[in-house]
């Protein structure tokens, strides 16, 4: 498993930057390679991505969600990937964006990939962006959803 350890600071209270992030069918906005993400239900997504020419459909499951704090999800199946992102807050206005992420690279190209580190380049050029998109639309979040997710206590 590979190890991507990012973070980024953006111009929004809290509750704004973590709202955003709630809104999973809005990351193809931000997130290159992301063609499509669907709410299937408060727990499960379907992410349809094409990254160097590989077209990859999979479902991922949040494992734990904790308004303002925090987001950790797991794949289900393949392509093994799981991840949190964490929410600090470092002003009124200010919010530092923290995403931890362990993923299983397949085949020749992804394996190469990783030992370029273009994965972990790819991050923090996502990130990039979630902070351009949410700082140009005023700190004014696309939605939310403010439910709690608890993590299974025998995992």
């Amino acid at each position: 498993m590979s190890r991507i350890e990012q973070s980024i600071d953006v111009q929004v209270p809290v509750r704004t930057a973590y709202n955003q992030w709630t809104q999973f069918e809005s990351f193809p906005e931000f997130m290159e390679g992301v063609d499509r993400i669907d709410q299937v239900s408060d727990t499960r997504t379907h992410w349809a991505t094409s990254i160097a020419g590989v077209k990859r459909e999979f479902d991922a499951e949040i494992t734990e969600q904790i308004p303002d704090e925090r987001v950790a999800w797991t794949s289900i199946g393949e392509p093994r990937q799981a991840g949190v992102v964490t929410f600090h807050r470092l002003g009124q206005n200010q919010t530092r964006v923290m995403l931890q992420m362990e993923y299983e690279p397949e085949g020749v190209a992804e394996k190469a990939a990783d030992a370029l580190n273009v994965v972990e380049r790819r991050v923090k050029g996502d990130l990039k962006k979630f902070k351009e998109f949410i700082e140009a639309r005023g700190g004014q979040e696309t939605g939310a959803w403010r439910g709690e997710v608890g993590q299974d206590p025998t995992s």
